[in-house]
């Protein structure tokens, strides 16, 4: 098994968490003006015009199949986005992120393979609990659920987006997703979003969309052709780490005591992961 595959999978999936945090901080900033479905609204919307016209997907990528996966995607991708800026309304952004990760924590058990398969999704359930803090019952128990459903549907996005990465060439397969799920997003919108619209919101709006989704969407599809789903799953344990340092950084959410102990299980647990090694099977990396 090739491990350099694996190992530009693992910087190509940590760069997509980064990238991930920092347009969070940009989405936080828009909910107050226009809501957070009007945000998710904005950023998918603008995300797919941006893949549109960039990649302009040919229809011989695509099966009847493959288009259909790509239409699911797209209605997978609106969800999460919808729930999630749904859950920052009420939670802070590390508390938030560590409860998404639960869905593709078991995603990485159910895929696990070998001694490995408990140890580390284990010893990351750890640090989400640490992360969440759920004995001290300060969490808004509605943001709390709408994270959590957001995290069933990341576990869902992981397997379609590895589906849709194998059998559709380069990004043709995200240039369809996004803008569905843009479509998708509009039905949620609340009326009054849109006549909030500014050029100044519009400008933040297209930075968003670059750093969320674009930029990180991107490289996780790549990351996923070299990763197998399991080691992908668990590397996301590393992004409750990410949400919690981005929001003491730069949104002066102080993590405490615990959650500096959950950032090093997490930590740890990425860490193990990202030694598991590549997917068992190389797929040709094709861009545009």
């Amino acid at each position: 098994m090739n491990s350099d595959p694996a190992r530009t999978g693992v910087l190509m999936a940590i760069a997509a968490q980064i990238s991930i945090q920092l347009g969070l901080v940009v989405a936080i900033g828009l909910i107050d003006q226009i809501g957070s479905d009007g945000t998710a609204w904005l950023r998918l919307s603008l995300a797919g015009i941006l893949l549109l016209v960039v990649v302009r997907p040919r229809p011989s990528a695509f099966t009847w199949r493959t288009f259909g996966m790509c239409v699911v995607l797209g209605c997978v991708s609106a969800a999460i986005t919808l729930f999630f800026m749904a859950s920052l309304d009420r939670l802070a952004l590390g508390t938030a992120t560590a409860l998404e990760f639960l869905g593709p924590l078991v995603l990485a058990i159910m895929h696990g393979r070998g001694r490995h398969r408990y140890l580390w999704p284990a010893l990351a359930a750890v640090g989400v609990v640490l992360l969440s803090e759920p004995f001290s019952g300060g969490i808004d128990p509605t943001g709390a659920l709408l994270a959590t459903a957001a995290g069933v549907c990341w576990a869902l996005y992981i397997l379609l987006t590895q589906r849709v990465g194998d059998e559709v060439a380069g990004v043709n397969g995200l240039a369809v997703s996004m803008p569905i799920a843009g479509l998708v997003a509009c039905f949620f919108v609340d009326s009054a979003a849109f006549s909030k619209l500014t050029p100044e919101v519009l400008l933040i709006g297209l930075g968003m969309a670059l750093l969320l989704p674009v930029l990180p969407y991107v490289l996780e599809l790549l990351a996923l052709r070299r990763l197998t789903t399991a080691t992908f799953g668990i590397l996301m344990s590393l992004e409750p780490a990410f949400a919690l340092l981005v929001g003491f950084l730069l949104l002066d959410q102080n993590p405490g005591p615990v959650g500096v102990l959950g950032i090093i299980a997490v930590v740890a647990a990425g860490t193990g992961a990202a030694r598991a090694g590549g997917r068992e099977m190389a797929v040709p990396v094709e861009v545009g």
